[in-house]
């Protein structure tokens, strides 16, 4: 079944269509309650007239009650409605940006690539700023039509005063309204012109945090700055554009408002003067043209917003309407090994090698890149129309697999894997669903680390695991997937940032940890290899020996000179 939450959107306007069409009970009853609000602030004034010109006829203290009591019902109107009315429009405007924010971060996380030229910082951007911006449209709606309500009410009162003065509030709004649009169009542009810049300043900002170790090292760190501070001054630059135009925009506004308000004062006052209006009508039209601001700025505004959650709206369907890179098949795989057949990508040449179900291979590169493209592709990142030659896994071509299937089988660990704010168990257990949490803490021997504190598993770690050491993070990572339990595993360079004799232990326990199920490290390390039921020599991308590690060292030199410590 099709509903709001799943309907495919392409372009910014569809993406508005849903959220209306979402929140429609939600923007009737908001509609409906500041519709009250605005017609008792409009009939406040309105109330004062009759009082005034009948008070003047009857003086009598009933009426003086009867008064009382209407304009009390006034104020509890205006105050309950006003209450009620915001509390509808801004929960429903909240859960709405809640949903595209959902929305935009699983487009971004999930597994298929999408054909967008956007990074990540961009689509974080587009995912928070520009959410909330297009949710605004739930709130905007609702406000227009009852600005346009007390419009309306404060032109007939006026009207049936005097005819004059309804045309005037109708001929000035629509006056005020046509000159306005015209320049919210230039707003909706500008606005969405520093979202992009502001989201490429975020996405630089998210490279340098990343490559900072890298960038101290050779160091690039002035380079890097004055990149940054490039794109930074770019968006400093539009937001002052998009600050000026708003400034002339809500200027224009407020003049023009003023100008109408005092047409209708002067206007009333002068019919009062000529004797074709009671005094009663002319406290009514003054009331009115000082009330009538607010409604009129209020409804001179909503142009505005409308455009700038147009162009936030578009922004989103950037990420949201972006087709796959390539459309994967919907098989699951079933136990088995993993088969790679004459594969061709980046640095691998005719890459054939076949691990059968339950064994523990692992591959010693004499280049790192084959060693990376290698996992790039046991990981699903890059598409199989992206490469020549197959990939199957439990006999079945991973082309016909579903990738999110694929990867709950199939889990390709990092060398580079992220540790995350949070505790070693969230770390470790993201999910909260893994059952062999203290297993995998012993077979990647981060029981020192979780022995040091008081804390646990319930340690914190700081962002990026800024309070572990290399070491400690790495073997962090290691326990995280051998948590995972899945039934492959690959594991690329998990031993780097560990000392000889840990990384002994760590060999030991991760043959005993995974007996039984498929097994695969890319991978120099003399104690994996050793562990390892036979290892693969990958040399110029292709395959060109394979055996145990021992008789690799005693047979071959090139081997014993790449592996041995």
């Amino acid at each position: 079944m099709t509903t709001p939450d799943t309907l495919p959107v392409r372009t910014g306007a569809e993406i508005l269509r849903v959220a209306l069409k979402r929140n429609a009970g939600a923007m009737t009853w908001g509609t409906l309650l500041m519709g009250m609000y605005q017609a008792g602030e409009t009939a406040f004034p309105i109330a004062l007239g009759l009082i005034v010109e009948h008070t003047l006829q009857d003086r009598s203290p009933g009426s003086l009650a009867v008064s009382i009591a209407a304009l009390a019902v006034i104020i509890t109107t205006v105050s309950y409605s006003w209450r009620f009315g915001m509390r509808i429009l801004q929960k429903a405007n909240t859960t709405e940006a809640h949903r595209w924010r959902v929305r935009v971060a699983a487009v971004g996380l999930q597994p298929v690539d999408r054909a967008v030229d956007l990074k990540s910082g961009e689509v974080l951007t587009i995912a928070t700023e520009d959410a909330d911006q297009t949710a605004d449209i739930v709130e905007v709606v609702p406000m227009l039509v009852s600005s346009m309500v007390a419009v309306v009410i404060a032109a007939v009162a006026l009207g049936i005063a005097n005819l004059w003065l309804g045309l005037l509030v109708i001929v000035g709004t629509v006056a005020i309204l046509s000159i306005l649009s015209v320049m919210s169009r230039r707003i909706g542009a500008s606005t969405k012109e520093q979202q992009a810049r502001v989201a490429r300043a975020g996405a630089k900002v998210a490279d340098l945090i990343s490559g900072l170790r890298p960038l101290h090292g050779f160091g690039g760190n002035q380079a890097a700055y004055l990149s940054y501070r490039k794109v930074s001054t770019e968006a400093k630059h539009q937001a002052i554009t998009v600050a000026r135009v708003n400034g002339a925009y809500a200027g224009t506004a407020l003049a023009l408002n003023a100008v109408l308000a005092a047409a209708v004062t002067l206007t009333a006052g002068w019919l009062a003067f000529d004797g074709r209006i009671g005094i009663g009508d002319l406290v009514m039209a003054v009331g009115l043209a000082q009330f009538i601001m607010e409604p009129l700025k209020l409804f001179s505004e909503m142009p505005k917003y409308i455009m700038i959650a147009r162009a936030s709206a578009d922004r989103m369907a950037l990420v949201l309407g972006a087709p796959p890179v390539t459309a994967w098949g919907e098989g699951a795989p079933s136990v088995g090994g993993v088969e790679v057949d004459g594969v061709r990508f980046g640095a691998l040449r005719d890459l054939k090698f076949e691990v059968a179900a339950g064994e523990f291979v692992a591959i010693a590169s004499y280049q790192a890149g084959a060693a990376a493209d290698l996992a790039a592709v046991l990981a699903a990142r890059v598409p199989p129309d992206a490469y020549e030659g197959v990939v199957r896994v439990g006999g079945l071509e991973t082309a016909d697999l579903d990738v999110e299937a694929l990867r709950g089988h199939l889990l390709v660990n990092p060398y580079d894997a992220e540790i995350f704010a949070g505790t070693l168990r969230t770390n470790i257990d993201p999910s909260g669903t893994a059952g062999r949490i203290d297993e995998a803490v012993t077979a990647s021997m981060l029981t020192d680390v979780v022995a040091l504190h008081r804390d646990g598993l319930d340690y914190p770690v700081r962002d990026r695991g800024a309070n572990l050491s290399g070491g400690q993070r790495q073997r962090l990572s290691l326990a995280r997937a051998l948590a995972a339990d899945t039934e492959v595993l690959v594991l690329h360079d998990p031993t780097t940032a560990v000392d000889a004799v840990t990384e002994q232990l760590i060999a030991r326990n991760m043959a005993d940890h995974r007996r039984g199920r498929t097994t695969i490290v890319l991978t120099s390390s003399p104690a994996l290899l050793d562990a390892a039921d036979r290892v693969l020599i990958l040399d110029d991308g292709t395959i060109t020996a394979e055996d145990t590690h021992r008789n690799l060292l005693a047979g071959d030199e090139d081997y014993r000179l790449a592996v041995a410590r």
